[in-house]
């Protein structure tokens, strides 16, 4: 077993929304030996979402947090993993992510996104929260970053907004998702004991 695998074995990360952000990152974490993954969504899989999130055609009409563990258990058997179909609010994010060293915020609304975070950094204020920020469309690559603001890190353009004429699509998505996957495995091998 390498080093970083016997100390990612003892971690556990918190997936908030299994769509495009929150099912590509927690594959990845997945295929690097995370502990535990505790994931929530209340959605259910859509054809449109196939163009960008961590499912199959074959499970469209399933709820996406058990389907993103069936998934991932396929990948790495050895990942526990606790699914929870539920909207998650300001009222039961400390509860279900209470175990949780570190959050990954993989929200589509913005508004949705100032919640968790709010939640996390008031509520929570020992853990870590990597969340995504401009990942609309495609190109731009040299835009997307990573920066830091105390226990949050914030992944993405930080610009570029979804509307019709710039929907999220997977080279995107996936590259942000990726980079949050990335920031959590730093987060993990540089501060937490």
């Amino acid at each position: 077993m390498l080093m970083y695998q016997e100390k990612l074995k003892n971690i556990t990360v918190g997936i908030a929304g299994c769509g495009g952000l929150g099912s590509n990152c927690a594959v990845a974490l997945a295929r690097i030996g995370i502990g535990k993954l505790i994931i929530a969504d209340f959605d259910i899989i859509v054809e449109s979402n196939l163009n960008r999130q961590y499912f199959f055609y074959d499970q469209i009409g399933l709820k996406k947090a058990h389907a993103l563990k069936e998934n991932i258990l396929r990948i790495n058997p050895k990942v526990l993993i606790e699914a929870h179909d539920v909207r998650l609010t300001s009222e039961n994010i400390p509860t279900i992510f209470k175990e949780c060293q570190i959050i990954v915020e993989a929200f589509d609304l913005a508004e949705m996104k100032q919640m968790i975070i709010e939640t996390v950094l008031t509520e929570m204020p020992d853990k870590y929260i990597v969340a995504g920020l401009g990942l609309a469309g495609w190109g731009h690559n040299n835009l997307i970053k990573t920066e830091q603001f105390d226990n949050l890190f914030i992944c993405g353009d930080l610009i570029s907004e979804v509307s019709p004429e710039m929907p999220p699509l997977a080279p995107k998505v996936g590259i942000v998702s990726n980079m949050q996957a990335n920031q959590v495995f730093d987060i993990i091998m540089n501060n937490i004991k």
